[in-house]
């Protein structure tokens, strides 16, 4: 199962616990990222679609250490926005989005997208960026699970460090 037109939509994967699948994985495929696994069966798991207005990934120009966060409007299926862009950056459209480097669920440098456009409102310190995605999200074949063997270890420092504040 693929939904792409709703609000909070999810892709239903033909590989679960049996085979390595496990909550929090990301998945990609061959052309991009698709979203984070949130649960899982024997044989199943529900992937969190980037087309659902609760995803938020850490996103970055491919070229620069300029980060964000990936959100999407619920608009346009083959488009997502980046949000947080430091107004001083320079944009073009057609730059590419890859993932950032502040996630404990996907590496650095797995693709997401190009620059489709980009505006600034007046008095605001930070642009929303239009990014068209290289998967077609309609059209999601073959998928791939990414597990970090460092995310526990991550997650239970960042909250020691919470808990000390």
């Amino acid at each position: 199962k693929n939904s792409f037109s709703l609000s909070q939509n999810y892709v239903t994967i033909k590989a679960g616990e049996k085979q390595g699948v496990e909550q929090d994985m990301g998945a990609i495929t061959t052309k991009g990222i698709l979203g984070i696994v949130e649960q899982t069966s024997s044989g199943f798991s529900s992937v969190q679609s980037i087309l659902n207005k609760k995803s938020r990934i850490n996103a970055k120009l491919k070229n620069s250490d300029y980060f964000g966060s990936l959100i999407w409007d619920g608009k346009e299926y083959t488009t997502v926005q980046l949000i947080d862009i430091p107004k001083l950056v320079s944009l073009k459209v057609g730059d590419t989005i890859v993932t950032g480097a502040m996630s404990s669920i996907f590496p650095e440098n797995i693709p997401i997208g190009t620059i489709k456009d980009f505006n600034l409102k007046q008095g605001e310190s930070s642009y929303q960026v239009n990014v068209i995605l290289f998967q077609d999200m309609a059209s999601v074949k073959n998928v791939y699970f990414i597990k970090n063997n460092e995310r526990a270890e991550i997650l239970e420092l960042e909250k020691e460090i919470d808990n000390a504040q």
